[in-house]
């Protein structure tokens, strides 16, 4: 594996965006032109490649909102891998990117396969090697624990000549493994007798520890109306943060369904883990379910980094949503008759860490009398006086049934936020939860399945929460947005 050229680039938030440091290796240059002949794509000057890169990446400060080649349906996107279009119709691919806090750290390995057959990126061993080399040069960068400071960047940016020297001599990375390691986890010897990865910034000394989190999202349309199909999907994260000693320590990880528990799909793991089942990567949420898919356990072997990492990622195809509504408005002079019901699933653990539901008014006057009843938790009108925020507390009753109703009055003297999609009676419900120790596909880590092949006993700490985002509750009585088919995470 080689890499044609390698970018440091430093932003804040889009802004001041500038390349800390660019390096190309004229051999492995030479390689590729001589492989790709005629279809030979020349890398080009960092100016074109920041802002090419920074468009990809929806951080530019251009004013078009929608880029066809990058926002259009029929593009996928496949981060950390991205296609950058330049003059002329030719592109750049693959160049892999990686973004933590103000730094973005990008490659362009060598690829030397024709750029139009596009094949599978797990099947490149170049993508998956120059992902490592890149995690490990965040980490020499971001060694400090996390926290970057502007004189730590300075010198830790001036070093990289002389560290590319030693770890990537003429744009060739040094110990990264050609193979993954063994499927078989066996007890690594004594850091001694092992060579440690140029890669690699340190090692752990002391009690080994793993933390596992996994985290799901839900996400939600709902409109109240048989006409129209409600829509929700639930994607997760599983995160590990690994203190392990030995220079390749190897650890096990496997994730655990209930028996009626909804098979994980979707599945994308770290570059890290060794070896994997087939089909635990091949199935996809867009075939037809037919009951033969794989539902676990689900076992991932790897060799961690010593930063905090994303293991895998998956989505889930779940019956219900954790929580069904119903919101109806009914409009009088200057004034709205609010009509809501939540009813919490019985599947869904009633213990939140938080839950509140935001009812925002646009394009309407200040709200004047505000005069609802609600059967559990508290309501409270924001100091814009445009939004109510009903407080549902950290558990609903034994009926897992709340209900808001009553009556408000816009009779402010000023104007209100506007909205232009919500208007009329086109108005929605926002809900905000986190239910602690919980997850709606089942989906857990058992402290006794984590195995660490180390000399000392490991302590081990597993987590799992569920959480809302972008989880809507329309009116049934006005027009609402639609959608058709899956909502796409």
């Amino acid at each position: 594996m080689s890499l044609r050229a390698l970018w440091i680039i430093s932003h804040e938030k889009g802004e001041n965006a500038s390349v800390r440091f660019s390096r190309r290796f004229a051999t492995v240059e030479h390689r590729y032109k001589s492989l790709a002949g005629s279809s030979y794509v020349s890398v080009p000057e960092d100016s074109n490649f920041l802002q090419l890169l920074l468009t990809e990446l929806g951080l530019s400060r251009s004013n078009k909102n929608f880029v066809a080649a990058r926002d259009d349906c029929l593009y996928r996107p496949r981060s950390p891998a991205v296609e950058l279009c330049l003059d002329g119709k030719k592109t750049l691919w693959p160049v892999l990117a990686l973004s933590q806090g103000p730094l973005i750290l990008a490659c362009l390995p060598l690829v030397d396969i024709p750029s139009e057959s596009r094949p599978p990126l797990a099947s490149l061993l170049s993508v998956s090697q120059g992902l490592t080399l890149l995690a490990g040069l965040q980490a020499f960068l971001f060694s400090s624990g996390g926290k970057l400071d502007n004189e730590g960047l300075v010198a830790r940016v001036a070093a990289l000549p002389s560290l590319l020297l030693q770890i990537c001599p003429l744009g060739t990375p040094l110990d990264i493994p050609l193979v993954g390691t063994p499927a078989t986890p066996t007890v690594p010897t004594s850091a001694v007798n092992q060579k440690q990865p140029a890669w690699k910034t340190g090692l752990h000394r002391g009690r080994p520890t793993v933390n596992v989190a996994v985290v799901e999202t839900v996400r939600s349309m709902q409109f109240g109306d048989q006409s129209r199909q409600d829509l929700w999907d639930v994607y997760g994260t599983v995160t590990c943060k690994c203190e392990v000693e030995g220079v390749l320590p190897n650890v096990t990880v496997t994730l655990s369904l209930p028996h009626n528990g909804s098979p994980l799909q979707d599945i994308l793991v770290h570059p890290c883990v060794t070896s994997l089942d087939l089909s635990i990567l091949t199935a996809s949420s867009l075939d037809n379910a037919d009951g033969s898919a794989f539902s676990g356990p689900y076992k991932f072997p790897f060799s961690p980094p010593l930063e905090p990492f994303r293991l895998c990622s998956y989505t889930s195809q779940v019956p219900v949503p954790p929580i069904l509504g119903s919101y109806q408005l009914k409009e009088e002079e200057n004034s709205l008759r609010v009509n809501v019901s939540l009813k919490l699933h019985e599947s869904v653990k009633n213990s939140f860490e938080f839950c509140e539901a935001l009812l925002p008014f646009f394009n309407r006057n200040q709200m004047g009398n505000v005069d609802v009843k609600v059967s559990s938790g508290q309501v409270d009108v924001t100091k814009e006086k445009n939004r109510l925020i009903w407080a549902l507390g950290q558990k609903f009753p034994k009926s897992r049934e709340v209900t808001l109703e009553g009556k408000i009055t816009f009779s402010g003297s000023s104007q209100g936020p506007s909205d232009p999609l919500c208007t009329g009676l086109t108005a929605y419900i926002e809900l905000h939860l986190k239910v602690p120790d919980t997850t709606l596909s089942g989906c857990s880590v058992d402290q006794h399945s984590v195995q660490v092949y180390s000399s000392a006993k490991p302590k081990i700490i597993t987590s799992r929460e569920l959480q809302s985002k972008d989880y809507f509750i329309w009116n049934s009585t006005g027009p609402a947005p639609m959608s058709s088919g899956q909502m796409m995470t």
